[in-house]
């Protein structure tokens, strides 16, 4: 969905600071502006344009988080900030089973971040601030009016999706934006939903966000139902917990694990990348107990050398 910069939300929907316990401010700068051009011949060109133009949120230094739909085959993406500066961006990765998009700045953005919350500790009636590019005035006071199962009709399910009102008028990419000030989900549509009285309301389809998953840096391989470590990454979790290939994994937080899934879902369960993980470990004819400092996998990969 396009934005423009020439338009406010009526005062009366705009946050104010005074309502928020944290720094509403701050949060509001994360966002920027997105503007992505595709070339004419893109498999996605006839569907959602050439030239497409949304928000962004800054969720780690130099990589935003939008909907997926506005930067698909994009081969120019520039990040519009606050301050009347273009940066430009590059596609980081797109995912098509949720619709997040991610993008690289190739300049300095040198804007706060905004920290990931829990989605799922969301409930229908919270209050949420869902924040567009260009602070209060493009944002909107809202309620969470439903968590529900959407499907789209191009293949495309969320078991959960978040329901806002009022709408956004240009949700394409905005920060939903919690009680604590923290990033619950991201705008991706306007549906309309018919209200006892029989008139529709528009309503904004927000994705839900959920915390980096925790990572232990290693490779674990199942021999005769059990979890036997293959590899340890250099500089990784595991490798700083003095993991070694060969080592048996036994359980995970007191937990017995026989099988890869049920190795890495216990160790999912346990809470968000940096959580610690606790591990029994059959090494050399001895049981050890191990704690590991799990990390965020997307953090130990390089990303371009800003000048």
């Amino acid at each position: 969905m396009s934005s423009s910069t020439d338009w406010e939300m009526p005062l009366a929907v705009q946050p104010r600071p005074e309502n928020y316990s944290y720094d509403l401010e701050s949060a509001l700068t994360s966002l920027v502006g997105l503007r992505a051009i595709v070339p004419s011949d893109a498999f996605t060109a006839e569907t959602l344009g050439t030239e497409r133009t949304g928000n962004g949120v800054l969720i780690r230094d130099g990589i935003v988080l939008t909907i997926g739909y506005l930067i698909t085959e994009a081969e120019t993406i520039w990040l519009h900030l606050a301050d009347g500066r273009a940066v430009p961006g590059t596609v980081l990765a797109y995912d098509q089973e949720t619709g997040f998009g991610l993008v690289q700045a190739l300049g300095r953005l040198e804007l706060p971040t905004l920290p990931i919350g829990q989605s799922k500790t969301a409930k229908v009636g919270d209050p949420v601030v869902v924040a567009g590019a260009g602070g209060r005035k493009h944002s909107v006071v809202a309620r969470i009016t439903a968590k529900q199962e959407f499907a789209g009709n191009w293949e495309y399910v969320l078991d959960e999706a978040f329901f806002t009102a009022p709408a956004h008028p240009f949700w394409g990419g905005t920060a939903m934006i919690g009680r604590a000030g923290e990033l619950l989900g991201i705008g991706s549509l306007q549906v309309q939903q018919v209200r006892e009285s029989e008139t529709p309301e528009p309503l904004n389809m927000i994705v839900p966000i959920h915390p980096p998953r925790p990572w232990l840096g290693l490779n674990a391989t199942e021999i005769d139902d059990k979890i036997v470590v293959a590899r340890v990454s250099n500089g990784g979790p595991a490798r700083k917990a003095n993991l070694r290939t060969g080592d048996v994994v036994l359980a995970v937080a007191g937990t017995e694990v026989g099988d890869l899934a049920s190795f890495f879902r216990k160790v999912w369960s346990l809470g968000k990348a940096g959580v610690e993980v606790p591990l029994t470990i059959y090494r050399d004819g001895r049981t050890l107990e191990a704690r590991v400092t799990s990390g965020d996998r997307n953090r130990f990969l390089k990303g371009p050398s800003l000048h």
